[in-house]
This record gives structure tokens, sequence and C-alpha cells, in this order.
């Protein structure tokens, strides 16, 4: 099957019964929750044409403001173990926290969670600092298209990317990407991407749906169809049996958990998991994904694991915060 052709050509409900046949084979029928968990709101190149970071960073005038409180971060790393999401990466701006912090980070939530990290902090020449507190390193290549990248994210050169995967790979970290559907690629641009990952090993790739965010050049674009993100996902997976995918929709577009889950994600990301726990929209995850016949690895509804797990004195006051949040969901309800 020509997986691209396939594509262009709508033959979506083809692509994706046969890619979730292969994922059932391979991975099985666990589908996991993510969580990308952010480290800031700054971005000191903050010139990527969709990101919402580049709407902030002329109203950001003191950067060690935009850094969120450790404490919170590893607080919302208990929260996570708690309720059996996986940490997906540390994510962050270029600028908000340096290497030897962010190591520190990693270290914190590995002890929390049990699991090493992935990293999503951005290019970076300062791998070798990093140990067993790492899983894999990410490179936001955002899009294929080398042309095409090279205009909507200038200060993040693809060269540089690689040059990052190849040190993480002769570092014995595992090597992921992110992409975004909706940024002006075509199918044909499958071709870059799948050369991409053949050429560099990739072990992971989360895909989004563009979030058009006001200010950005982007902002009165309509998302990705659900069957085209979906159609990528399963050419994807069809050409990748082993690779892990993770997919990434928001709260206005749960309808596409169901085909992206059959069309090859391995786990699903990019929930407000504090806004959504506990409400008519978290139990809607949950039934996409039971629709979809997977079985689900983390919850959005079990208040018993939410309320009970480990105390750390110093962390403590901020799992109360995130607790208390989700418990007033309910009442919402």
């Amino acid at each position: 099957m020509n997986v691209i052709e396939s594509l262009k050509e709508r033959n979506i409900l083809e692509l994706i019964e046969k890619a979730g046949k292969i994922t059932l084979k391979k991975h099985g029928d666990m589908i996991s929750l993510e969580r990308a968990v952010f480290l800031s709101w700054w971005c000191e190149r903050g010139d990527c044409a969709f990101c919402y970071m580049s709407t902030q960073k002329p109203r950001i005038k003191d950067p060690s403001m935009a850094r969120r409180n450790v404490n919170a971060i590893l607080a919302e790393a208990e929260i996570c173990r708690r309720i059996g999401w996986n940490i997906e990466f540390l994510s962050g701006g270029y600028g908000s926290f340096s290497g030897m912090e962010i190591k520190s980070i990693a270290e914190r939530i590995r002890d929390i969670t049990d699991a090493p990290v992935w990293l999503n902090t951005g290019i970076t020449s300062e791998l070798e600092i990093y140990g067993s507190e790492v899983a894999g390193i990410t490179g936001a290549l955002e899009v294929a298209r080398p042309e095409l990248q090279r205009r909507l994210c200038p200060s993040k050169p693809r060269e540089d990317i690689i040059s990052m995967l190849e040190k993480a790979d002769e570092l014995g970290f595992r090597k992921g990407i992110t992409i975004i559907l909706g940024l002006g690629e075509t199918p044909e641009d499958l071709t870059h991407l799948f050369e991409f990952i053949r050429d560099l090993k990739i072990d992971r790739v989360t895909f989004y749906a563009l979030n058009p965010h006001e200010g950005t050049p982007f902002e009165n674009q309509p998302q990705p169809s659900t069957l085209y993100y979906a159609g990528t996902v399963a050419a994807t997976r069809i050409e990748f049996p082993e690779l892990e995918i993770i997919t990434g929709t928001w709260i206005d577009n749960l309808g596409s958990i169901g085909p992206l889950v059959l069309g090859g994600a391995n786990g699903i990301t990019k929930f407000p998991l504090f806004k959504m726990f506990g409400t008519a929209y978290g139990r809607r995850v949950e039934d996409e994904v039971h629709w979809a016949g997977r079985r689900l690895s983390g919850t959005f509804t079990d208040l018993e694991r939410l309320m009970n797990g480990r105390s750390y004195p110093e962390l403590d006051p901020f799992i109360e915060r995130y607790v208390e949040g989700c418990l007033k969901n309910l009442k919402l309800l």
C-alpha cells in the first residue's frame, strides 16, 4: 500500500483499518494518557509563527516571573502518578531554565513517578549532563518540509535539531519529534517526515492539531479535519509499525480521539487536566477510548486515586490545591 497516495485519495477508512490491526498486533490495546509538564511561559526566541509563546514574549518584562514554581511542577508529577498518567515530557521555552536546573527537576520527577522523563526543552548541546533521569530527547521539528519549517520556525534550524538528535543517539537516549498538522503541509510532505524518522531512527512522534492562537498568523485558520489527522497518523503507523505515536487534541475537538486511537495512536495528550478531571469532558475522553475498543491506562474520573498518594511536606500545599481544583469541577456538574 502506498500510504501517501491513499491519503491523497482520501481512502481514510482503509488506512485506519490497516493501521489499527498493526497497532493491536505490535502494541496491544492499552492507551496512555500523557501530560506535557510546562516549566515556563517564556521563550527567548519566541518567533515560531503558530506558537502562543510568540504572543507573550513582548508582554513579559521579567522572564524569571514566567517560570513556574518548581514545587508546583513536582506536585503536578505526583498527581499524574496517582491517576496513572504518563509525563509525556518536560517542556519549556528557550532560556527559561538552565540545563542543570532541568536535570535537577527531571531527577526529582523520576523519584516521584519511578520513571525517567523525556525532555522537550529546546535545541541544546548540553546533553552530556543528563543521565538515568532522562528517557529521551525530543526535537520540536513541528513541520517536516524543510522550506516550510524554516519559514515558520526561523530560530529552530532543522540542522541543529538533527545534530541534537544524533548526539542523543550516541549517548543512548531515545529520540522523539513533535509535528503540528494544519500549518500548510500537504500529504506529499509525509515523504519528508518518513525520511526524517528513518534517517534519525526516531522512536516516538507526537502529533498535534493546530490550535489557532489569537495574535499569530494562524488565528483565523481552522483546525485540520479529523479524518485528515487520523489518516496521517494511520499512514505513519503503517509505515512504522514499531513507532510510538502520541496524538494531541483539544477540549473542543474530543470527537477526534476515537479515530486517532483506531488509526494507531498509543497515547493521547494536550488536555487541561485540572479543568477536565471529574467533568463530562473527562468522561468523554474515557468513552472515546472505550468505544474504540481500547483500554485506558489512566483516569479522568477515579476520585479515590486522585485523593490518595504519597506525601511530601514541601509539595503538599500544591498537591492539595490541585486536588481541590479537581473537586470543584464536580460541583459544576
